[in-house]
């Protein structure tokens, strides 16, 4: 491609990423809210977000759990939200990869970390990675809640999930970058619920 031929293509991406944002905003906005008011209630009644992803979504998770953790902007300088990535030891991940099966690497920490009233938060572009799939059935089994913020058609986390926001498109990138929005927007919804 020439150089106007890279413009073009790079204006038709940013075109379709502007009609999936209002498409996303415009069909699971009122759910963005929900799922916001449930994370606010598993934080306030004093459980904690463990939250799960492979690749460009791992990268996803330890970014949600640091703007909880530490906040989303300088504007509202309030108290850590309890919120852990199950993506970043390195020594756990491949410990139990190790012993028991990458599928296991979340469902593993799962059972260690998750206690009832913990909601697992798993982020996943296909919602069909094995173990995305199994720590989902683990927080099921040990009474956490369980939501998922996936991509498609929610694959088959969709189907486990009690409460899902699905962008519903096939392009990976283009979900990952609808995720990062419905991230900040959680965040901000959060913080505004439980500091005003």
């Amino acid at each position: 491609m020439n150089k106007d031929e890279q413009l073009a293509w790079l204006r038709r991406a940013a075109d379709e990423s502007a009609i999936l944002r209002k498409s996303v905003v415009e069909g699971i906005g009122p759910q963005i809210l929900d799922m916001a008011a449930v994370i606010s209630g598993v934080i306030g009644s004093g459980g904690k977000l463990l939250i799960a992803g492979n690749g460009g979504s791992a990268a996803d998770a330890s970014h949600f759990a640091a703007e909880l953790v530490v906040r989303l902007t300088a504007d509202r300088n309030r108290q850590s939200l309890p919120a852990i990535s199950l993506c970043t030891d390195t020594s756990v991940m491949t410990a139990a990869a190790n012993d028991f099966g990458f599928e296991n690497v979340f469902a593993r920490q799962v059972e260690g970390l998750g206690t009832k009233g913990d909601m697992l938060f798993v982020i996943s572009t296909s919602g069909n990675s094995a173990n995305v799939v199994k720590a989902t059935q683990t927080a099921r089994e040990r009474g956490l809640l369980t939501a998922g913020l996936l991509g498609c058609q929610g694959g088959r986390v969709g189907e486990l999930v009690e409460r899902s926001l699905i962008v519903p498109h096939t392009s990976t990138q283009r979900i990952q970058e609808e995720h990062t929005f419905i991230i900040h927007a959680l965040v901000e919804l959060v913080e505004g619920g439980l500091f005003g």
